[in-house]
Protein backbone atom coordinates (compact mmCIF):
# COMPACT_ATOMS: atom_id res chain seq x y z
CA UNK A 1 0.00 0.00 0.00
CA UNK A 2 1.30 3.50 -0.78
CA UNK A 3 2.31 5.69 2.16
CA UNK A 4 0.36 8.67 0.79
CA UNK A 5 -3.38 9.36 0.59
CA UNK A 6 -5.48 9.68 -2.59
CA UNK A 7 -9.15 10.48 -2.20
CA UNK A 8 -11.46 7.92 -3.90
CA UNK A 9 -12.75 10.69 -6.19
CA UNK A 10 -9.21 11.78 -7.25
CA UNK A 11 -7.14 10.38 -10.13
CA UNK A 12 -3.43 10.06 -9.39
CA UNK A 13 -1.58 8.37 -12.26
CA UNK A 14 1.89 9.11 -10.85
CA UNK A 15 3.68 6.79 -8.46
CA UNK A 16 6.40 9.37 -7.67
CA UNK A 17 4.56 10.70 -4.62
CA UNK A 18 6.24 11.23 -1.25
CA UNK A 19 5.20 9.87 2.11
CA UNK A 20 2.41 11.68 3.91
CA UNK A 21 1.17 13.57 0.86
CA UNK A 22 -2.61 14.04 0.57
CA UNK A 23 -4.40 14.33 -2.80
CA UNK A 24 -8.03 15.31 -2.43
CA UNK A 25 -11.25 14.91 -4.43
CA UNK A 26 -11.39 15.64 -8.15
CA UNK A 27 -7.65 16.32 -8.39
CA UNK A 28 -5.88 14.82 -11.42
CA UNK A 29 -2.14 14.06 -11.39
CA UNK A 30 -0.57 12.87 -14.67
CA UNK A 31 1.93 9.97 -14.74
CA UNK A 32 5.13 12.02 -15.15
CA UNK A 33 4.53 14.39 -12.23
CA UNK A 34 6.83 14.21 -9.21
CA UNK A 35 5.42 15.18 -5.82
CA UNK A 36 7.43 15.32 -2.60
CA UNK A 37 6.58 14.32 0.95
CA UNK A 38 3.87 15.82 3.16
CA UNK A 39 2.29 17.88 0.36
CA UNK A 40 -1.38 18.88 0.34
CA UNK A 41 -3.08 18.89 -3.07
CA UNK A 42 -6.63 20.20 -2.64
CA UNK A 43 -9.83 19.65 -4.66
CA UNK A 44 -9.97 20.35 -8.40
CA UNK A 45 -6.19 20.64 -8.88
CA UNK A 46 -4.64 19.50 -12.18
CA UNK A 47 -0.92 18.60 -12.33
CA UNK A 48 0.66 17.92 -15.72
CA UNK A 49 3.57 15.56 -16.48
CA UNK A 50 6.67 17.78 -16.32
CA UNK A 51 5.89 19.23 -12.90
CA UNK A 52 8.01 18.90 -9.77
CA UNK A 53 6.79 19.62 -6.26
CA UNK A 54 9.27 19.42 -3.39
CA UNK A 55 8.29 18.65 0.21
CA UNK A 56 5.51 20.33 2.23
CA UNK A 57 3.97 22.17 -0.73
CA UNK A 58 0.34 23.27 -0.40
CA UNK A 59 -1.78 23.65 -3.54
CA UNK A 60 -5.24 25.07 -2.82
CA UNK A 61 -8.38 24.44 -4.86
CA UNK A 62 -8.70 25.28 -8.54
CA UNK A 63 -5.00 25.46 -9.47
CA UNK A 64 -3.50 24.01 -12.66
CA UNK A 65 0.22 23.27 -12.81
CA UNK A 66 1.45 22.91 -16.39
CA UNK A 67 4.60 21.37 -17.86
CA UNK A 68 7.72 23.24 -16.73
CA UNK A 69 6.48 24.31 -13.28
CA UNK A 70 8.86 23.76 -10.35
CA UNK A 71 7.75 24.41 -6.76
CA UNK A 72 10.41 24.13 -4.05
CA UNK A 73 9.85 23.09 -0.43
CA UNK A 74 7.26 24.88 1.75
CA UNK A 75 5.66 26.78 -1.15
CA UNK A 76 2.03 27.85 -0.75
CA UNK A 77 -0.20 28.36 -3.82
CA UNK A 78 -3.55 30.02 -3.09
CA UNK A 79 -6.90 29.09 -4.64
CA UNK A 80 -7.33 29.69 -8.36
CA UNK A 81 -3.79 30.99 -8.86
CA UNK A 82 -2.91 30.72 -12.56
CA UNK A 83 0.39 29.57 -14.01
CA UNK A 84 1.31 29.70 -17.71
CA UNK A 85 4.13 28.10 -19.71
CA UNK A 86 3.86 29.43 -23.27
CA UNK A 87 4.31 33.12 -24.14
CA UNK A 88 2.76 32.70 -27.61
CA UNK A 89 0.13 29.96 -27.31
CA UNK A 90 -1.60 28.70 -30.46
CA UNK A 91 -4.18 25.95 -30.77
CA UNK A 92 -2.55 22.61 -31.63
CA UNK A 93 0.91 24.20 -31.86
CA UNK A 94 3.34 23.15 -29.14
CA UNK A 95 6.75 24.79 -28.58
CA UNK A 96 9.88 22.65 -28.64
CA UNK A 97 10.21 23.24 -24.90
CA UNK A 98 7.89 24.92 -22.43
CA UNK A 99 9.16 27.85 -20.36
CA UNK A 100 10.42 26.95 -16.89
CA UNK A 101 8.71 28.73 -14.00
CA UNK A 102 10.27 28.28 -10.56
CA UNK A 103 8.85 29.21 -7.16
CA UNK A 104 11.66 29.10 -4.60
CA UNK A 105 11.55 27.72 -1.09
CA UNK A 106 9.02 29.20 1.32
CA UNK A 107 7.38 31.57 -1.18
CA UNK A 108 3.61 32.16 -1.25
CA UNK A 109 1.35 32.83 -4.22
CA UNK A 110 -1.92 34.59 -3.32
CA UNK A 111 -5.40 33.67 -4.51
CA UNK A 112 -6.17 34.47 -8.16
CA UNK A 113 -2.62 35.64 -8.88
CA UNK A 114 -1.37 35.13 -12.46
CA UNK A 115 2.25 34.24 -13.24
CA UNK A 116 3.63 34.67 -16.75
CA UNK A 117 5.89 31.87 -18.05
CA UNK A 118 9.62 31.69 -17.48
CA UNK A 119 9.85 33.72 -14.26
CA UNK A 120 11.33 32.91 -10.86
CA UNK A 121 9.67 33.82 -7.58
CA UNK A 122 12.45 34.18 -5.02
CA UNK A 123 12.72 32.38 -1.69
CA UNK A 124 10.19 33.55 0.95
CA UNK A 125 8.68 36.10 -1.44
CA UNK A 126 4.97 36.86 -1.26
CA UNK A 127 2.77 37.44 -4.32
CA UNK A 128 -0.41 39.28 -3.36
CA UNK A 129 -3.91 38.12 -4.24
CA UNK A 130 -4.85 39.00 -7.81
CA UNK A 131 -1.36 40.17 -8.77
CA UNK A 132 -0.21 39.76 -12.37
CA UNK A 133 3.47 38.81 -12.21
CA UNK A 134 5.24 39.71 -15.46
CA UNK A 135 8.87 39.48 -14.28
CA UNK A 136 10.91 37.59 -11.71
CA UNK A 137 10.36 38.46 -8.04
CA UNK A 138 13.40 38.96 -5.75
CA UNK A 139 13.78 36.89 -2.58
CA UNK A 140 11.60 38.09 0.34
CA UNK A 141 9.86 40.72 -1.81
CA UNK A 142 6.14 41.47 -1.46
CA UNK A 143 4.54 42.23 -4.84
CA UNK A 144 0.99 43.36 -5.63
CA UNK A 145 -0.95 44.88 -8.52
CA UNK A 146 -1.13 44.61 -12.31
CA UNK A 147 1.62 44.53 -13.34
CA UNK A 148 2.97 43.41 -9.97
CA UNK A 149 5.45 45.73 -8.29
CA UNK A 150 7.37 45.57 -5.03
CA UNK A 151 5.66 47.26 -2.07
CA UNK A 152 7.77 45.85 0.75
CA UNK A 153 9.84 42.97 2.04
CA UNK A 154 8.95 40.22 4.49
CA UNK A 155 10.82 39.44 7.70
CA UNK A 156 12.00 42.99 8.29
CA UNK A 157 11.31 44.86 11.54
CA UNK A 158 9.85 47.75 9.56
CA UNK A 159 11.17 50.82 7.80
CA UNK A 160 13.19 53.24 9.95
CA UNK A 161 14.33 56.80 9.47
CA UNK A 162 16.93 56.63 12.22
CA UNK A 163 17.83 58.64 15.34
CA UNK A 164 20.60 61.23 15.84
CA UNK A 165 24.10 59.77 15.64
CA UNK A 166 25.27 56.48 14.16
CA UNK A 167 23.54 53.38 15.42
CA UNK A 168 23.89 49.66 14.81
CA UNK A 169 21.08 47.79 13.15
CA UNK A 170 19.80 44.22 13.15
CA UNK A 171 21.96 43.40 10.12
CA UNK A 172 25.60 42.46 10.69
CA UNK A 173 27.88 45.47 10.17
CA UNK A 174 25.18 47.77 8.77
CA UNK A 175 24.96 51.15 10.53
CA UNK A 176 22.63 54.12 10.12
CA UNK A 177 24.24 57.57 10.38
CA UNK A 178 22.60 60.89 11.21
CA UNK A 179 24.91 63.42 9.58
CA UNK A 180 25.56 66.96 10.73
CA UNK A 181 23.05 69.44 9.33
CA UNK A 182 22.97 73.24 9.42
CA UNK A 183 19.84 75.24 8.64
CA UNK A 184 19.37 79.01 8.45
CA UNK A 185 17.49 81.54 6.35
CA UNK A 186 20.03 81.21 3.53
CA UNK A 187 19.30 77.51 3.08
CA UNK A 188 20.38 74.16 4.51
CA UNK A 189 23.65 72.22 4.51
CA UNK A 190 24.56 68.67 5.47
CA UNK A 191 28.14 67.46 5.76
CA UNK A 192 30.04 64.21 6.33
CA UNK A 193 33.72 63.74 7.20
CA UNK A 194 35.62 61.01 5.34
CA UNK A 195 37.27 58.69 7.84
CA UNK A 196 34.72 59.32 10.60
CA UNK A 197 31.17 59.73 9.30
CA UNK A 198 32.14 57.77 6.19
CA UNK A 199 34.58 55.23 7.70
CA UNK A 200 36.59 54.35 4.58
CA UNK A 201 38.60 55.98 1.82
CA UNK A 202 36.27 56.83 -1.07
CA UNK A 203 37.55 55.71 -4.46
CA UNK A 204 34.36 56.04 -6.47
CA UNK A 205 30.91 57.57 -6.37
CA UNK A 206 27.81 57.27 -8.50
CA UNK A 207 24.34 58.81 -8.57
CA UNK A 208 21.09 56.94 -9.22
CA UNK A 209 18.15 59.06 -10.40
CA UNK A 210 15.13 59.14 -12.72
CA UNK A 211 14.15 55.65 -11.51
CA UNK A 212 10.49 54.74 -12.18
CA UNK A 213 8.81 53.97 -8.87
CA UNK A 214 8.10 50.34 -9.82
CA UNK A 215 11.71 49.56 -10.70
CA UNK A 216 14.20 47.87 -8.37
CA UNK A 217 17.91 48.66 -8.17
CA UNK A 218 20.77 46.91 -6.44
CA UNK A 219 19.94 43.23 -5.92
CA UNK A 220 23.56 42.27 -5.32
CA UNK A 221 26.29 42.05 -2.70
CA UNK A 222 30.05 42.72 -2.83
CA UNK A 223 32.99 40.58 -1.80
CA UNK A 224 35.18 43.55 -0.77
CA UNK A 225 33.50 46.88 -1.53
CA UNK A 226 31.95 48.99 1.24
CA UNK A 227 29.28 51.52 0.36
CA UNK A 228 27.71 54.57 1.99
CA UNK A 229 24.25 55.59 0.73
CA UNK A 230 22.65 59.03 1.01
CA UNK A 231 19.40 60.17 -0.61
CA UNK A 232 20.46 63.71 -1.50
CA UNK A 233 16.96 64.37 -2.81
CA UNK A 234 13.62 62.58 -2.40
CA UNK A 235 13.35 59.20 -0.71
CA UNK A 236 14.46 55.62 -1.32
CA UNK A 237 13.68 52.39 0.53
CA UNK A 238 16.71 50.16 1.15
CA UNK A 239 16.70 46.52 2.21
CA UNK A 240 19.90 45.15 3.80
CA UNK A 241 20.33 41.40 4.33
CA UNK A 242 23.24 39.43 5.84
CA UNK A 243 21.71 35.99 5.00
CA UNK A 244 20.53 35.60 8.60
CA UNK A 245 18.70 38.85 9.29
CA UNK A 246 17.24 41.60 7.12
CA UNK A 247 16.09 45.12 7.83
CA UNK A 248 14.45 47.87 5.80
CA UNK A 249 15.35 51.56 5.92
CA UNK A 250 13.95 54.75 4.44
CA UNK A 251 16.55 57.25 3.31
CA UNK A 252 14.49 60.41 3.03
CA UNK A 253 16.81 63.35 3.75
CA UNK A 254 20.40 64.41 2.91
CA UNK A 255 21.49 64.17 6.55
CA UNK A 256 20.82 60.43 6.78
CA UNK A 257 23.37 57.87 5.58
CA UNK A 258 23.48 54.06 5.50
CA UNK A 259 26.73 52.11 5.70
CA UNK A 260 26.74 48.74 3.89
CA UNK A 261 29.78 46.52 4.59
CA UNK A 262 31.01 43.75 2.27
CA UNK A 263 28.87 40.60 2.06
CA UNK A 264 25.62 42.52 2.54
CA UNK A 265 22.83 41.90 0.04
CA UNK A 266 21.19 45.23 -0.77
CA UNK A 267 18.05 46.20 -2.69
CA UNK A 268 16.83 49.73 -3.37
CA UNK A 269 13.21 50.29 -4.37
CA UNK A 270 10.22 52.65 -4.07
CA UNK A 271 12.16 55.62 -5.37
CA UNK A 272 10.18 58.84 -5.14
CA UNK A 273 9.83 60.61 -8.52
CA UNK A 274 12.46 63.21 -7.54
CA UNK A 275 14.85 60.79 -5.79
CA UNK A 276 18.62 61.13 -6.26
CA UNK A 277 20.68 58.47 -4.46
CA UNK A 278 24.39 59.12 -3.86
CA UNK A 279 26.55 56.02 -3.37
CA UNK A 280 30.13 56.33 -2.10
CA UNK A 281 32.25 53.22 -2.69
CA UNK A 282 35.51 52.05 -1.13
CA UNK A 283 36.74 50.32 -4.31
CA UNK A 284 37.06 51.02 -8.01
CA UNK A 285 34.52 49.26 -10.20
CA UNK A 286 35.31 45.56 -10.55
CA UNK A 287 32.66 43.22 -12.00
CA UNK A 288 34.32 40.27 -10.22
CA UNK A 289 33.52 41.88 -6.86
CA UNK A 290 29.76 41.55 -7.44
CA UNK A 291 27.60 38.67 -6.20
CA UNK A 292 24.39 38.86 -8.24
CA UNK A 293 22.74 35.53 -7.35
CA UNK A 294 21.00 35.54 -3.97
CA UNK A 295 21.28 31.79 -3.43
CA UNK A 296 25.05 31.96 -4.00
CA UNK A 297 25.28 34.94 -1.64
CA UNK A 298 23.52 32.99 1.13
CA UNK A 299 25.95 30.08 0.77
CA UNK A 300 29.01 32.36 0.87
CA UNK A 301 27.71 34.52 3.71
CA UNK A 302 26.76 31.58 5.91
CA UNK A 303 30.16 30.00 5.33
CA UNK A 304 31.78 33.17 6.72
CA UNK A 305 29.69 32.90 9.90
CA UNK A 306 30.11 29.15 10.36
CA UNK A 307 31.77 28.40 13.74
CA UNK A 308 35.21 26.74 13.58
CA UNK A 309 35.40 22.97 13.93
CA UNK A 310 36.21 21.56 17.38
CA UNK A 311 39.92 21.61 18.18
CA UNK A 312 40.77 24.11 15.41
CA UNK A 313 41.60 27.69 16.31
CA UNK A 314 39.68 30.35 14.45
CA UNK A 315 41.82 32.70 12.36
Amino acid sequence: MPDYFVHPQALCESTAVGAGTRIWAFAHVLPGARIGADCNVCDHVFIENDVWLADRVTIKCGVQLWDGIRLESDVFVGPNATFSNDRFPRSRQRPEAFARTVVRQGASIGANATLLPGITVGAQAMVGAGAVVTRSVPPKAIVVGNPAKIVGYVQTPGAKTGTPGPRPTGVDGVTLHHLHQVQDMRGSLSVAEFGSDVPFAVRRYFLVFDVPSMQVRGEHAHHQCRQFLVAVKGSVHVLADDARHSEEFILDRPALGLLLPPMTWSVQYRYSPDAVLLVLASEHYDPEDYIRDYDRFVVLARALHRPPAAGIDSP
